[in-house]
């Protein structure tokens, strides 16, 4: 889809823990096949496709792909104020990538502005059963606790990849539609990149109609 005929841009960000398989969500979802398993990111890598929404207008995402260790954090971090979309990722066969959920998410909300800022948690790999050791109704219980969606994915089968994204990015057309995310100057969450054309009505004397008497 072409991109320049987009209206707006939104800014989202994966966030969790190293290793969770957040570079392989977003490369299925971009339609980047690579072999083998990708490099650890190094602090944020960007990625975009353009979306088409059932109820709007054609949307570019701009995807934040994010480095999961402590020592990039200072990196990540300064990108969280700029983004208007969250999915919270952890592994479902990683205990502790769960646990660690709520500090991701009280890391980004300790960042934000006045705008709002929406979320998704994301259970990734699930196509690991046999090694499973997070059920899918702790996972719901927690993000219904954060004020959440929750969602099981796997980027090896692309399990609900597609479904994820669109998800979240439905969720903020419908946020923006209703008042709760606004445009701003300077903020990079949402941008306007087309206005909407409102057909112009042709100046100048109109010739008088038949007479009607």
């Amino acid at each position: 889809m072409d991109a320049g005929r987009c209206r707006y841009q939104f800014r989202i960000a994966l966030l969790g823990d190293a290793a969770v398989g957040k570079t392989s969500l977003l490369r299925c979802y971009a339609g980047i096949a690579e072999p083998g398993a990708p490099e650890p990111t190094a602090g944020v890598e960007f990625y975009s496709r353009a979306l088409q929404l059932p109820a709007g207008p054609r949307v570019k995402l701009q995807l934040c792909d994010t480095a999961g260790h402590e020592r990039f954090r200072c990196i990540t971090r300064s990108f969280y104020r700029n983004v208007v979309g969250v999915l919270l990722v952890f592994d479902v066969t990683n205990r502790e990538s769960f646990e660690h959920i709520q500090d991701w998410h009280e890391e980004v909300m300790s960042t934000q502005g006045p705008n709002k800022v929406i979320f998704l948690l994301v259970g990734h790999k699930s196509d690991l059963q046999s090694t499973r050791c997070v059920s899918t109704q702790e996972a719901e219980e927690l993000a219904t606790s954060l004020g959440m969606a929750f969602m099981e994915t796997s980027a090896k089968t692309n399990w609900n990849v597609d479904l994820a994204f669109d998800t979240l990015t439905d969720a903020i057309q419908q946020a923006l539609q209703q008042g709760h995310i606004k445009l701003e100057e300077g903020w990079g969450g949402v941008r306007l990149i087309h206005k909407a054309h409102v057909p112009q009505v042709p100046s100048g004397r109109q010739h008088p109609g038949p007479c009607q008497c």
